[in-house]
């Protein structure tokens, strides 16, 4: 199963409603959040937000092209509401009878928070739920101008519901943060201990160019260096380590024989981050010089082919 989210807005001049609090601001933290929790109960997930666009129109465009393009089992988009400072309440919007179905257990998770229930609705008038190619639902949390919603509102609790309402199942909620104590300490996960360890042998660093500290525990560090190898392998939709980060990972570990115009893919890329060259994954004229110039810098025999002794120095 593979989900499509999407935070509603946060693509400039795609900007969300402001009441007490900031739609942009909770569609992404509640996003962000339900990636992150799909991702660990081992969904594939999409980020369908777009990094920019030109115009509300093409913002919205953006966003299908990314779930249809990724062939997306389940799209689902979040939004907060705004209307008169007395309205309030969840409310979710479908088009089909598939939607409707995903629609309904999602509703009832959020309002079982204790939000007014307005209903499962009709969603045709709704550009990306009308162009998307799978069952799609939008989901507006509550009001962002209601005092009665905002003080009901909680991230995780409302990203809990919305993942529950999806899949059945109910994510452990995280401890709250600086919390940990000696008798009650933030257990280490065994899958964000070996990214930490891959990421450390690919020399991916933290955003202040540190290495990660390999304790098994998801914060800003890891979080910037898991950024930053998506983005070397084009990878931006992802917001967590997911099956695709995983993937380039172990194709890069594979440590393949590359040739000048012969190759392409991620073990290109991250070569291309390492010795300093363009990244488009393209094994072109430009990068033969640029390993050539790494293998000579390092005494290895130029020839411009990776093979095992470039490897070697690249990742051990």
């Amino acid at each position: 199963m593979k989900f499509g989210i999407d935070m509603g807005h946060n693509a400039p001049p795609d900007t969300g409603a402001v009441g007490i609090r900031r739609e942009d601001d909770l569609t992404k933290a509640v996003g962000t959040q339900v990636i992150a929790k799909l991702q660990n109960l081992g969904y594939s997930v999409v980020n369908c937000n777009p990094s920019w666009a030109s115009s509300v129109l093409d913002s919205l465009r953006k966003r299908v092209q990314a779930a249809n393009s990724n062939r997306v089992d389940i799209y689902v988009s979040i939004h907060f509401n705004a209307f008169n400072g007395q309205a309030s309440g969840t409310e979710v919007f479908a088009t089909s009878s598939a939607g409707r179905k995903i629609a309904a257990p999602v509703l009832n998770n959020v309002v079982a928070l204790g939000y007014y229930n307005r209903g499962v609705k009709n969603g045709s008038h709704l550009y990306v739920l009308k162009n998307t190619a799978m069952p799609a639902i939008l989901v507006e949390c509550c009001f962002i101008d209601s005092r009665r919603d905002m003080d009901l509102y909680n991230t995780e609790s409302m990203a809990n519901a919305i993942v529950k309402g999806l899949t059945g199942v109910s994510p452990v909620e995280a401890p709250p943060p600086n919390q940990g104590t000696p008798s009650s300490p933030i257990s280490a996960n065994p899958e964000v201990l070996k990214l930490q360890k891959a990421l450390n042998r690919l020399q991916i660093r933290d955003r202040n160019g540190k290495s990660l500290v390999e304790d098994g525990i998801t914060g800003p560090a890891t979080q910037s260096a898991t950024d930053r190898f998506h983005s070397i392998m084009d990878l931006q939709t992802l917001s967590a380590a997911g099956a695709a980060t995983w993937k380039a990972i172990e194709e890069i570990f594979e440590r393949p024989i590359l040739r000048p115009s012969h190759a392409t893919g991620k073990a290109v890329r991250y070569l291309q981050f390492r010795i300093s060259s363009a990244i488009d994954g393209i094994f072109g004229p430009n990068t033969a010089a640029a390993v050539k110039r790494y293998q000579q810098s390092n005494h290895l025999t130029v020839d411009g082919i990776v093979g095992s002794q470039t490897w070697n120095k690249l990742i051990g």
